[in-house]
């Protein structure tokens, strides 16, 4: 493996760095208590990754195993207990523990642990997440072409 072509072609670099401090407030609050922050976008980073802080209640919650078939997802867990789908089994993960997803590769996440959890969520390319999580305050109530349609145009797969 090799690096990639140059992006920059510059001489002496550019104060191009962004600053997010650790008490933003989040993007998005879910009913559950749940919050996302969007730490780095798909457009924020020209498309080369989306980063996520999603912090969740105490309350069950977590999407059933799916698959993307366009994007990478990794999951790096910052606190609390949450169980993460592999594929072939479910993990109970801890701070410090990662998981890679690539493409195609069935995954899911959840907090069972009746205590709250948080993580950092990574995808590859960037694509538009936001759209996504912000979408899906909408579905409740949505019939099935409705709710079909929109995980189709956000690359999410049930299985």
């Amino acid at each position: 493996m090799t690096y990639p072509p140059p992006r920059y072609s510059g001489q002496r670099g550019e104060p191009t760095a962004t600053y997010r401090p650790a008490d933003h407030p989040p993007e998005l609050v879910y009913p559950t208590g749940g919050t996302a922050h969007y730490l780095a976008t798909g457009a924020s980073t020209n498309g080369q990754f989306g980063l996520y802080r999603w912090e969740m209640g105490p309350q069950p919650s977590g999407p059933e195993p799916h698959f993307h078939r366009s994007i990478s997802e990794s999951f790096f867990i910052l606190a609390g207990t949450v169980r993460i789908y592999d594929g072939r089994r479910w993990i109970d993960t801890v701070p410090g523990d990662f998981v890679h997803v690539p493409e195609g590769g069935v995954h899911a996440f959840r907090n069972e642990s009746g205590e709250p959890a948080s993580m950092l969520l990574h995808f590859a390319p960037g694509a538009p997440r936001e759209g996504y999580f912000e979408g899906l305050l909408d579905l409740a109530g949505k019939g099935e072409e409705e709710r079909t349609e929109f995980f189709l145009r956000h690359d999410t797969f049930w299985v």
